[in-house]
């Protein structure tokens, strides 16, 4: 089965809703391909490895978190940037990228989804969220129970995720309310240390969230950007071309950051 560029484009924005949020860069199609698609290809990033692997999966259009285009870059398509966009218009394929409304989307998206990864269901209402325009989460372990230390949470943490994390281990109680929100969202700590939380997990650490961690008594955990946004591109695109009876493939491109 097949659908056009547009029916494609309309069910994403219906899904995402991407004109409610104030963003870093344009949300939805940022390039456009061939009218006609029947595969859909998602990643993480749109990397010039993500480009090249869905072009050889025989992708008609490509959807991540990361795309081409952000707020104040330079506009000049030169280097990495006309890589990837003569790979693109090359093989006449559309990218279409969704920011903080990936993240914050209550089901599919990268808090939902790493949530579910975890174990961690957000509070019910507006109690479940945190930050700016609401894209944090804050909720508890779905078995009821909580973590007896911050190690204890990294420990599951690194388990459930495949990768080491980085921990500021200055709780010094029991965890029970935890706050997450991914990638490079370590601006958020303060929101979420007034919103109660024991913990904040996240992908990046900056040089003030130590500091931050040491004096309120709130434990961080730092887990990779890439690390902690690898679910909600993948649950998206599945759920579209599910919709809209397209075939789908997930493209991890790994990336230690």
């Amino acid at each position: 089965m097949s659908t056009t560029r547009h029916e494609l484009l309309h069910a994403f924005d219906l899904l995402l809703a991407p004109e409610r949020f104030k963003d870093y860069g344009p949300n939805g199609l940022q390039v456009e391909g061939r009218t006609s698609v029947r595969k859909i290809v998602s990643g993480v990033t749109a990397s010039r490895a993500l480009i090249e692997a869905a072009i050889h999966a025989e992708a008609d259009a490509i959807f991540v978190h990361h795309g081409l285009f952000w707020r104040g870059q330079d506009g000049r398509v030169t280097g990495w940037m006309k890589q990837r966009l003569g790979l693109l218009l090359g093989d006449d394929v559309s990218l279409f990228a969704y920011h903080l409304p990936l993240d914050a989307h209550p089901e599919l998206g990268n808090n939902a989804q790493l949530g579910l990864k975890l174990g961690l269901i957000a509070h019910a209402g507006s109690t479940g969220r945190f930050g700016e325009q609401e894209i944090g989460f804050l909720g508890a372990r779905g078995n009821g129970e909580g973590f007896p230390s911050a190690k204890a949470l990294a420990t599951h943490v690194e388990k459930a995720l495949g990768k080491p994390v980085t921990l500021l281990d200055t709780a010094h109680r029991p965890i029970r309310n935890i706050a997450w929100c991914t990638g490079g969202a370590q601006g958020y700590f303060e929101a979420a240390i007034a919103a109660g939380a024991d913990a904040f997990i996240t992908g990046e650490i900056s040089e003030p969230q130590a500091h931050y961690a040491r004096e309120m008594g709130v434990a961080f955990l730092a887990c990779g950007h890439h690390a902690t946004e690898r679910y909600g591109a993948p649950a998206v695109a599945a759920h579209v071309a599910a919709q809209l009876g397209l075939a789908h493939q997930f493209i991890d491109i790994d990336n230690p950051a």
